[in-house]
């Protein structure tokens, strides 16, 4: 069986040789909704889509590294289930923390993508080798962007570019065929 996604190959060209891929939280992981409980607790809503593609990615040897300007445990908690080891919490300016992990991973900027919704963002997005952007996304992330996805932050958008970024890579066949009878 052959797999149904397809992406335009210019598009595919541009997204190969990521061994790295930055993720913003807040309208991306999630909805970019903030809940808060009764006691002033964050709650997050997070799409399991996206979460089965951040494992896809790590198995394939690309890692998945997390730059939020927020700190919760819910988000703890999930990062955790996911297995993300680079994670900078409370991160407003993003690039040194990006640039950070980076050099701890010996990568460097034409290596990495990276996906956010906002204009904290973009420091990362204009010096990655490839940006993206959920398709509610501010409009100068949009213009910046050299993909949008059609899927909303917290609604699949993350696990689009995983998808993307696996078969650049080429190795999305072989792992959904682990999928498969």
């Amino acid at each position: 069986m052959a797999p149904a996604l397809n992406f335009p190959p210019e598009l595919l060209l541009q997204a190969q040789g990521i061994r790295v891929v930055f993720f913003d939280v807040d309208g991306v992981l999630t909805d970019g909704g903030l809940y808060f409980s009764e006691a002033g607790e964050t709650l997050k809503r997070f799409n399991t889509l996206d979460g089965h593609g951040l494992k896809l990615l790590q198995r394939a040897g690309v890692t998945p590294a997390v730059i939020t300007g927020r700190d919760s445990r819910a988000l703890r908690v999930r990062l955790a289930a996911l297995g993300i080891e680079h994670v900078h919490y409370g991160t407003e300016d993003k690039r040194p923390a990006a640039e950070a992990t980076l050099t701890a991973l010996g990568l460097d900027w034409s290596q990495a993508a990276a996906m956010g919704d906002d204009w904290p963002d973009l420091p990362m997005m204009t010096r990655s080798a490839f940006a993206c952007a959920p398709a509610n996304a501010h409009a100068e992330v949009l213009a910046a962007a050299h993909h949008v996805t059609r899927q909303r932050g917290g609604e699949g958008a993350v696990r689009e570019l995983c998808d993307l970024l696996l078969v650049a890579s080429g190795r999305y066949a072989s792992l959904l065929q682990a999928y498969l009878p």
